[in-house]
């Protein structure tokens, strides 16, 4: 009863087993690549994030609820929302999901995808198609994710704080159409106006610099205490290498002060170099682990490597990292540290113990910080040939388990022991050639792993403890999870072992132990004993009373068994099995179990020996085997029998082990006995006092003979052998019984029989026999014999005979063997004297010859072909071979060969043609190409070989040789062409069963001879523990059937593979010739799945009713597509209509068709067959059974009933709208023949005046291409745009540079002015500094612009921090008019410090803008007035020309003039002379200044020479003329003295000028303000001068104040009607202007992102303030950027420009600045005909100008938004790039003076600020001062 319990129980588990082996893992598959993957481990919910979905999965992946996410209309380049209207571009795009990730507290799920811009979602955990937050209209401060699906994004849901806010902190690379966000922190919350996604602050965002050259690739994020730490890896481009960077900072840091990273390395133990690149990460217990990959291109190959870092170690060194840089000097640190993103950074200078102070960095420390001194680990784990691409690592009893994915779809398990080593000890089979993605999960339970592929989600058991069904499969695992509970008699983790904590009840698998016996005592025992068996047990569980064992020996019942101690007391069992044939024991299994259960413990073979089959072991020797044998045995003399050894041993027996003492038989003489003749044998006896020595025999059982022994002697004995014949052989052993009274006594007589005949047919091979064997050639007889049989003896043999030859032909270059066969050739090598072939010797191989019947040889070379006979000469007897035995000489010649090409892989068959190729023998011949051997396969008239491959395509020579001489081939030559290459196949799959066609698409296919698709079938390890009987065995399967179609495409039929796909590691690949091509591309691995299973149809019968058969089944379109399927009714097709996963429909034949298979006994009326045919797989499922019912109404007459009045109704239609548009389309040419008579009109118009316009400015664009746009560089634009304002102008020290400082104290006051630039990068500092400066009475407006521009210039390094004061102060100043209520005079003006911080910021950021967009229009805007302007009449005194925008500046009189064209030839240069447009009218300096304009076009105008330092001279004759404005010659009228003209000395047209310097001035350009003709000639008191027209207040003394007036009246009057010119400078100027306007007002892509970000600002301010009059918003930014700024530049623009400005042009300059002011203002200006002429000149194209105002501010406001990271990235760009440049320390210097002028109340401000106080920068302020003054402090 209890063994048979046992049996059950035992079976119960071994079915168990088997049920937990085959069980598949529990998988879900989607439709799309899958992308993410995070498991809730309260509720063991899975939620998976894939392309265009989202899925929730309950624990076994059941599908719970899928969410749709796209494909959805987008552009990476366009903002959300997304309107057809303003994205033109965009297309139907996937969503990729970027981010996934779980914030249990909130019960919410935070999704990211890549469509628009990446934002995000807040969806309900319990049901993810609830949406808890989502906004696409937010603008780029929502922009979460890449929405590059190629740059990755990792995040980290977690707290500020202990008790802080629920945000998301995030890492991404920045893609080509990404915001440059690098490291952000959300909110996951609506808090202080921001929505969920933004920002949680302003400054919680790190950005990538504008021309910053390194790309990021994250890997993951996570925290550790109070830190989130991210790991990426960066390609830096300079120098070029791959960096894997850790980087971390506090949560609790919203400033990201505390930024700081490092390299981590993982270097490879076999090889000098590094993995490169880090692929994944996993935390546990406070330890990184992560997975490093190196590609392919290395010297050490690809592979893959598992590093550890302790987060302590990281922080430790992250820690020495800080205080380095804190406190080294600036050049130890430049090497080492760098600001991440950005570039270089200030290290140095901190005081010690500021990494403690302030363990999460503060604004005055250096930050983000980067160090290249970071970690390195040596890899726990290395892997060559496959990338490790995830990993995620559990404890289990303190044992820690890695589980890494690879790239060919396996989870490896790797145990990590305490001592850094590790040891796989398993791995699982996913999804193979699959790559396992990152996101590697466990349970919640840490019971389940849960691994993703391309399109696969599995579950897999972390352990498979119970499939192991012994203790040693248990302890072969090697699994940690996994141990042996003994009482249980089952491999369980320990914690499901109820008494795993009492000694020995656990048995770890990984300590290698089980409960066995280690010895038993007695060790064996006889099977006719009885008696008791102690066994020693180890390791033996602590045992309770209650655990009672058993003892089973064999099939005998269990007994109870003693326990003492260790060791486990049995009793023999009386029922022992048989000892089997052959043996002298037989082994019984002894069982240990326990009562409770029968629980096995442990077993043991115990052998039970059996004496009396010992002595039978050995044949004829009963006594030696007895007592010769391992167990205790004894032979008994008398009784001529094998006993136990007994204990009291008697007389007469051989005791065991002392086998010499047997009686016995030995040494026989002789040895040899030769057949057919009777031989005396002589032997020897040994311990024969027992033996009766009188009657013994001798005999043989084989041979049936027995013969009487005669006793020579004592011991000494003989017998006579009959005539022994055997012919089966020529040696015969014989070992012979000995036999006395019918016993057998240990004999050992063996004794060789042999036969002088058997294989030696003639005279040699009998004499060549072994001597021993005394074999002679009988010559009477003529054979072989033993010499006592012949009379006839002889000693010569007859001479040699040769019958054939082999080859029979060789090549004249000789060298191949030739074997001769024959008989009598010698009975020795030695023999073989000399051997002729055709005439020619022949060299003997003496290796080759075999006796008398083969000799081979090597011929000679031969000039000319021959043929003869063979002789050879053996020991002097000649032997010659007959007439038919001849051997020919002839020239083997190859003449061409095919094919001519092939792949240098090899593999090609080769077909050589020519004559007598057939010489020699296939051994012979040799073919080679390039050295490489074209191994031969056929030998004949044709030659046939296959190419081997060469390293190198090309042409190579084929050479042929036999026997080693190479034969002439004619210059033949075969191509070797590079291998086919495989780009594409589809479809990606086949079933089991073969048969589908497999479209390989390449190239070079038509290079091949043969094609097959091999699949190699590798079981998996895993699986071959699965089967019951037999293992599973690797096999090739070869597919040979496919079509070539062309030199692209070839069409395989999937060969058929073994049942069990998921058993096999299967890979696919196509033979092509020698190369061999994996069926492999991006798209995937070629894979096999199982067939598909069909359901029969009910009752076997198919009922034919709805014209559609359905066939159901499972997997039917896993391999198989609607196209490819067949299906068969009878013997006809069955046409495919539809084909899903489960369901197939057919339309089969109209008329029932006969079966194909027809039915002798067929009782369904003889029903064709319904047959499914996948591939090579055909599935009968039934018969089908056609219904006959015939339809009421024909189909012939429904359709003209219904098609008719159709047709009629859609004519009517037609018609209808045909009258319609032809009414339509008369009335559009009548309005479009109206609107081309207006249109041509004005377009005439428009022409005209457009072409005279080109014509006058097309020399001064000409002038514009050719010598560039002269702007000004950065330094010179600062300086005049800060500087040149003030008082001292370009004397000003800012624009010198020059700081007046004794050189003595240079170098002293330079280190505190230093340290002054680091007291002013406190912000503390500052602030409180510009405070105490405006709240001085004597700090004058213009000292406070002053101050702003020094400030800009000493802060220019770090103008991130310059726009973070300014946005500080501002704020200060607008909560000062808001609470004033007069929000809209603020920016008015420039009366504080931040206004003028304002202007010079815009000037900064504005400056490359100007310089690559809006400098061009200006400048040529600027050209074409001052061309505009000098192509009339100007007068130099009263600076009014005739051409102009300004009415005050427009020339009231109509000056005669005339135009001239004179020829410049300037002196000493060697410059041909230049033509130049001058006015007969223009004064001697206008002519001058026309003349350097021209001459000197091409240089700065800064470097050109001034008017008043070259001279103008003209050569009418032979006589010279110095020209000047004013001589002896000038025009006088009374005190009136008018200035000279070209006209005044008749200076004609061509006239030609020489200009020449004389002491050419080196002033500065902006000297050059003088007006021109300004002299001091003119400013003499006595004189008056004029030049075009007499001023019109100073009229005559004489004349009465009433005419005075009138005159007045009169000029005004008449000066009126010149105003029409204003309307002709403005229409030829109007595309100028328009083309400024509209590229300062431009929104979109030109905006800079300086105004975008401030604009911004203020629309926040305005939302935060309450503020909804958009007319104070839109002064806001009228004040800040076009009044403040454009105005500026437009009214200057010298500023920008090396350009000289005359005041005549700055007139007009003037009026388009004003008209660009009225434009920017909302005010609406009436005007009327007193109205400036100024504002009526523009007054058509004002209301144009401010809508392009308005949709400039709102098309700014709809722009993506720039984020202050964006802003200082642009910052710190022109920071970098400028800086040098500047007058920093004459800043400096210049700011401190006032610092000196008010420094009691700077320090006392200082002293009453906590947080000043906190930073010591009173202390600080005051060691400076005590630098800088060289005075001691009294601290």
């Amino acid at each position: 009863m209890a063994l048979s319990l046992w049996a059950l129980t035992f079976l119960g588990l071994v079915g168990l087993g088997l049920s937990l082996r085959s069980r598949k893992p529990e998988s879900f598959r989607s439709d799309t690549e899958l992308n993410h993957l995070v498991v809730d481990e309260a509720s063991g919910v899975v939620y998976v994030g894939a392309v265009n979905a989202l899925y929730q999965l309950s624990a076994d992946l059941h599908l719970q609820q899928h969410v749709v996410t796209g494909p959805a209309m987008d552009n990476k380049k366009c903002t959300p929302p997304i309107e057809a209207s303003q994205c033109h571009e965009a297309v139907l795009t996937d969503n990729v999901n970027q981010l996934l990730l779980l914030d249990p507290p909130g019960k919410r799920l935070v999704e990211c995808g890549s469509l628009f811009k990446g934002i995000c979602a807040l969806r309900a955990l319990s049901n993810i198609s609830v949406r808890l937050f989502y906004e696409d209209g937010s603008g780029e401060k929502s922009f979460v994710a890449s929405n590059d699906e190629r740059v990755a994004t990792v995040g980290l849901v977690s707290a500020m704080g202990p008790a802080g806010d629920r945000v998301l902190f995030v890492g991404k690379g920045n893609g080509p159409h990404d915001n440059g966000i690098i490291v952000s922190t959300r909110l996951l919350d609506r808090a202080d106006g921001r929505e969920a996604f933004e920002a949680y602050s302003d400054h919680t965002t790190f950005k990538a610099g504008y021309l910053s050259t390194n790309t990021q690739q994250f890997v993951t994020a996570f925290e550790d205490g109070l830190y989130v730490f991210f790991i990426f890896n960066q390609q830096d481009k300079h120098p070029a290498r791959n960096r894997t960077l850790l980087a971390r900072m506090c949560k609790d840091d919203p400033s990201y002060y505390s930024y700081v990273e490092m390299d981590l390395r993982c270097l490879d133990p076999g090889y000098p170099q590094d993995f490169g690149t880090c692929l994944a990460a996993s935390v546990a217990g406070r330890i990184l682990y992560a997975v490093f990959s190196r590609d392919g291109r290395s010297s050490g190959g690809p592979g893959a490597g598992l590093c550890v870092f302790p987060l302590d170690e990281v922080n430790a060194k992250m820690e020495v990292n800080r205080k380095t840089c804190y406190t080294d000097p600036l050049e130890t640190a430049r090497d080492t540290f760098y600001k991440p993103f950005h570039g270089d950074i200030q290290c140095g200078g901190h005081v010690l113990g500021a990494s403690e102070s302030f363990p999460c960095g503060s604004e005055h420390l250096p930050y983000p910080l980067g160090s290249r001194d970071g970690l390195d680990a040596t890899a726990l784990l290395s892997r060559g040939g496959l990338n490790l691409t995830a990993v995620t690592v559990t404890a289990e009893n303190g044992h820690i388990v890695a589980f890494l994915g690879t790239s060919d779809g396996r989870i490896l398990k790797v145990y990590l022991a305490p001592d850094g080593t590790s040891a796989e000890y398993g791995s699982i089979p996913v999804d193979i050639n699959k790559k396992i993605k990152q996101d590697l999960a466990l349970s919640g339970n840490l019971s389940s792993l849960y691994a993703m592929t391309q399109d696969k989600v599995f579950r897999l058991p972390v352990q498979e403890c119970l499939s192991y069904l012994t203790c040693a499969q248990c302890r072969d695992s090697q699994d940690p999870y996994c141990g042996w509970c003994v009482v249980e008699g089952r491999c369980t983790r320990k914690a499901e072992c109820s008494r795993a904590e009492e000694a020995g009840h656990w048995l770890w698998s990984r300590d290698k132990s089980c409960v066995a016996i280690t010895d038993a005592n007695p060790q064996n025992m006889s099977r006719r004993a009885q008696g008791e068996v102690r066994l020693s047990v180890s390791p033996l569980p602590t045992l309770t009373e209650e655990d009672e064992l058993l003892c089973l020996f064999g099939e005998s019942p269990p007994h109870r068994a003693r326990v003492e101690g260790d060791t486990v007391i049995c009793n023999s069992s009386s029922n022992i099995p048989s000892t089997p044939p052959g043996q002298d024991h037989v082994a019984v299994s002894i069982q240990l179990l326990f009562r409770r259960g029968n629980v096995f413990l442990t077993s043991h073979q115990y052998p039970f020996y059996d004496c009396r089959e010992a002595m039978s072991l050995v044949e004829n020797l009963p006594c030696i085997s007895c007592a010769s044998n391992r167990w205790v045995c004894q032979w008994s003399l008398s009784l001529h029998e094998c006993r136990e050894d007994s204990a009291n041993p008697e007389d007469g027996v051989i005791r065991a082990h002392m086998e010499d003492n047997c009686p016995q038989f030995l040494a026989p003489s002789p040895l040899v006995i030769p057949m057919n003749h009777e031989t005396e044998v002589t032997f020897q006896g040994k311990n024969l006092d027992t033996v009766q020595v009188s009657s013994l025999s001798v005999g043989s059982d084989l041979l049936k003979f027995e013969a009487t022994v005669t006793m020579l002697e004592p011991e000494a004995f003989s017998f006579k052998t009959p005539k022994l014949s055997h012919d089966g052989n020529e040696t015969l052993p014989l070992h012979l019984y000995v036999k006395s009274s019918d016993k057998n006594i240990d004999s050992k007589l063996q004794v060789t029989l042999y036969n002088c005949s058997f294989g030696r047919s003639d005279c040699s091979l009998c004499l060549a026999a072994d001597p021993a064997y005394r074999c002679v050639w009988c010559r009477g007889q003529n054979r072989c014999v033993y010499e006592a049989l012949c009379s006839n003896v002889t000693s010569e043999c007859p001479p040699p005979v040769i019958t054939r030859i082999q080859p029979e032909t060789g090549p004249l270059g000789g060298g191949i063997l030739v074997t001769i066969h024959g008989s009598n050739l010698g009975v020795t090598a030695d023999d073989v004297k000399k051997i002729t072939v055709a005439g020619q010797n022949c060299a003997f191989e003496p290796k080759w010859y075999s006796v008398s019947t083969r000799i081979v040889c090597a011929i000679e070379a031969l000039e000319m072909p021959f043929t003869g006979g063979i002789e050879v000469d053996v020991n002097g007897k000649l032997g010659h071979s007959p007439p038919h035995v001849q051997f020919t000489y002839q020239q083997p010649q190859p003449l061409s060969v095919e094919p001519r090409q092939g792949p240098q892989a090899g593999g090609t068959t080769l077909t050589i043609n020519g004559t007598h190729l057939d010489t020699g023998s296939k051994e012979d011949v040799r073919v080679t190409l390039s050295n490489v051997p074209c191994e031969v396969t056929k030998f004949g008239a044709q030659l046939q070989c296959i190419t081997g491959p060469q390293l190198y395509p090309g042409q190579v020579v084929l050479e042929i040789s036999y026997g080693g001489s190479r034969v002439p081939s004619s210059g033949i030559s075969f191509t070797y062409c590079e291998n086919p290459v495989l780009r594409a196949f589809e479809p990606l799959r086949s079933f089991v069963s073969g048969g589908r066609s497999i479209n390989v698409t390449g190239q070079g296919f038509s290079l091949i001879q043969k094609f097959a698709m091999v699949v190699i079938a590798e079981p998996l390890r895993s699986w071959r523990r699965r089967r019951e009987a037999g293992s599973l065995e690797p096999v090739t399967i070869t597919g040979t059937e496919y079509v070539f179609y062309n030199d692209t495409k070839v069409v395989f039929l999937s060969p058929a593979v073994p049942e069990e796909p998921e058993a096999y590691n299967l890979t696919a690949l196509i033979q092509m010739d020698g190369h061999r091509a994996l069926l492999r591309t991006e798209a995937g691995a070629f894979e096999y799945v199982a067939d598909p299973t069909f359901e029969n149809f009910t009752g076997g019968v198919k009922k034919q009713v709805n014209k559609l058969i359905h066939a159901r089944g499972t997997n039917l379109n896993k391999a198989m597509t609607l196209e490819e399927a067949e299906a068969f009714v009878g013997a006809e097709r069955c046409i495919m209509k539809t084909l899903t996963e489960t369901d197939l429909y057919c339309e089969p034949p109209e008329v029932q068709p006969p079966p194909k298979r027809r039915q002798k006994r067929d009782t369904a009326h003889n029903l064709p067959e319904f047959i499914v045919k996948f591939g090579s797989r055909e599935w009968v499922l039934g018969r089908v059974e056609y219904d006959t019912r015939v339809s009421d109404v024909p189909l012939s007459l429904i359709l003209p009933l219904v098609m008719v009045p159709m047709v009629f109704i859609i004519a009517v239609s037609i018609y209808c709208y045909w009258r319609k548009s032809q009414q339509a389309e008369r009335e559009y040419e009548k309005i479009k023949s109206q609107l081309e008579g207006l249109e041509e009109s004005v377009r005439d118009r428009c022409k005209k005046e457009f072409t005279d316009l080109m014509i006058e400015m097309e020399d001064q664009t000409n002038d514009v291409h050719e010598a560039g746009i002269p702007t000004l560089d950065y330094k010179t634009y600062t300086d005049r745009v800060f500087f040149l304002p003030s008082k001292d102008g370009d004397k000003d020290v800012m624009i010198t540079g020059k700081l007046d400082i004794p050189e003595s104290r240079r170098p002293v006051v330079e280190q505190a002015l230093y340290q002054f630039s680091n007291l002013l990068n406190s912000k503390s500092f500052l602030i409180n500094f510009i405070h105490t400066l405006e709240n001085q009475r004597e700090f004058s407006a213009r000292a406070k612009v002053y101050f702003a521009s020094l400030l800009t210039v000493a802060l220019h390094g770090k103008l991130e921090y310059y726009t973070d004061i300014m946005r500080t102060l501002f704020l200060e100043l607008m909560e000062q008019y808001v609470v004033a209520k007069n929000p809209k005079l603020m920016l008015r003006r420039s009366e504080t410090v931040v206004e003028r911080m304002l202007s010079n910021w815009m000037s900064i950021c504005l400056y490359q803008y100007l310089k690559d967009s809006a400098g061009e229009p200006l400048y040529k805007l600027f050209k074409a007035i001052k061309h505009q302007v000098e192509k009339g009449p100007v007068d130099a005194v009263q600076k009014k020309a005739k051409y102009t925008l300004n009415d005050t500046g427009l020339l009231g009189d109509d000056v005669e003039y005339a135009p001239l064209t004179v020829s410049v030839i300037v002196q000493d240069e060697g410059i041909n002379a230049i033509p130049v447009k001058v006015l007969n009218c223009d004064t001697i300096s206008q002519v001058k200044e026309k003349i350097i304009d021209q001459v000197y076009r091409t240089q700065p105008c800064s470097c050109w020479p001034k008017p008043d330092s070259v001279v103008l001279e003209w050569r009418p004759g032979s006589t010279a003329q110095i020209l000047s404005d004013l001589d002896l010659t000038s025009q006088r009228e009374g005190r009136w003295k008018r200035i000279n003209t070209l006209m005044h000395y008749n200076v004609r047209d061509g006239a030609t000028l020489i200009l020449s310097k004389v002491g050419v001035s080196q002033q500065p350009e902006d000297s050059q303000q003088d007006l021109p003709g300004e002299r001091h000639a003119l400013l003499e008191e006595e004189n008056r001068v004029w030049h075009l027209v007499r001023p019109t207040d100073e009229v005559d003394e004489g004349k009465s104040k009433r005419g005075s007036m009138k005159e007045k009246e009169r000029t005004k009057a008449i000066t009126e009607i010149y105003l029409t010119r204003l309307l002709s400078v403005k229409g030829t100027l109007q595309q100028f202007v328009d083309n400024f306007f509209q590229s300062v007002l431009a929104p979109g892509h030109a905006v800079p992102p300086a105004v975008k970000y401030f604009f911004d600002f203020l629309d926040e301010q305005a939302e935060k303030h309450d503020i909804r009059d958009e007319d104070t918003i839109h002064i806001w930014k009228t004040n800040s950027l076009p009044l403040r700024f454009w105005v500026n530049i437009l009214k200057n623009p010298h500023f920008i420009f090396d350009v000289h400005v005359h005041e005549v042009v700055d007139a007009s300059l003037s009026v388009i600045a004003q008209t660009f002011m009225d434009a920017c203002t909302r005010t609406e200006h009436k005007l009327s005909r007193d109205s400036p002429s100024n504002k009526l000149l523009y007054a058509k194209e004002i209301s144009t100008y401010k809508k392009m105002v308005e949709d400039y501010y709102k098309g700014i406001r709809q722009m993506v938004q720039v984020s202050d990271q964006d802003m200082n990235t642009h910052l710190a760009e022109i920071s970098r790039a400028h800086t040098d440049s500047l007058n920093t320390l004459v800043a400096l210097h210049q700011l401190y003076q006032y610092t000196q002028k008010y420094y009691d109340e700077i320090i006392n401000a200082l002293e009453e600020d906590p947080a000043a106080q906190k930073m010591q920068l009173a202390f600080r302020l005051q060691q400076i001062a005590a630098a800088l003054e060289n005075k001691v402090t009294d601290l």
